[in-house]
């Protein structure tokens, strides 16, 4: 018994001694590679694709970037027609947030192309404040991909102000279909992808998980 418990303490330590050396050398590469990346300049997120979540890390941005001091401000195209949690939740800090629902319901919903277009339109106005102030720190451009992808606005005029914006500032995008374009000049992108989603077992949309 004493050898068989010899037998597994030494299998065991094999393997940690592996594992250590293995941890070992990553460090060393993602040491050199933190150490590489010295640069410090505001950067593009995109966040796109069907699945569940682009709003949401976008909020959660929001909220970092306020846990650091920075002030930051919300536009939502398309949504608006409902009160959100995370506008209910933002709202409580008008000194830090700077927040505009500024759509009018989903694009089923609303069924109306030109007035889509017009608050579109009435909502970048507003973003573009945004990007020409230094003060703020992050910008959450919520569902923008949206209306791109409907060309409710110019891809180029939107991509032309965000390469406007002050050198220090951050923008996050979020919402379906992003166009090439806007992927192009990102500095970061991540495509979310449905793997199961609670709507196609019945399950309808609920306060607190998707609003």
């Amino acid at each position: 018994m004493n050898e068989l418990n010899n037998d597994d303490h030494n299998a065991t330590a094999a393997i940690n001694e592996r594992h250590r050396v293995r941890m070992e050398r990553k460090k060393a590469i993602i040491d050199a590679q933190i150490a590489a990346a010295d640069k410090k300049i505001g950067i593009i997120i995109v966040n796109t694709g069907n699945g569940k979540g682009k709003s949401s890390s976008g909020f959660g941005m929001v909220i970092r970037a306020m846990g650091h001091g920075m002030k930051v401000a919300v536009v939502q195209f398309i949504k608006g027609a409902m009160s959100t949690g995370e506008e209910k939740f933002l709202r409580r800090f008008p000194d830090e947030v700077s927040f505009h629902a500024m759509g009018e319901g989903y694009t089923w919903e609303t069924q109306n192309r030109e007035r889509d277009i017009e608050k579109a339109k009435l909502a970048w106005d507003k973003a573009r404040s945004f990007l020409s102030d230094p003060a703020i720190g992050l910008v959450l451009f919520d569902e923008l991909n949206i209306a791109l992808k409907y060309r409710y606005l110019d891809v180029h005029d939107v991509i032309a102000d965000l390469l406007e914006r002050p050198p220090m500032q951050h923008v996050v995008i979020t919402g379906r279909g992003a166009p090439p374009e806007l992927i192009a000049i990102a500095d970061t992108v991540t495509e979310m992808e449905v793997v199961k989603h609670a709507f196609k077992a019945g399950i309808g949309a609920q306060e607190g998980t998707e609003w």
